[in-house]
């Protein structure tokens, strides 16, 4: 049995963030997500 086509209704995006320890990058993470959550 076949799968259903997945199909997408939102714009979508992959982020990858490096860097050290304790830099931000889970607030900058959390930032966009809102920015995005609020715009669309």
């Amino acid at each position: 049995m076949a799968k259903a086509k997945f199909e997408r209704s939102k714009p979508h995006v992959n982020v990858g963030t490096i860097g050290h320890v304790d830099h931000g990058k889970t607030t900058l993470t959390a930032a966009i997500a809102t920015v995005a959550a609020i715009t669309s």
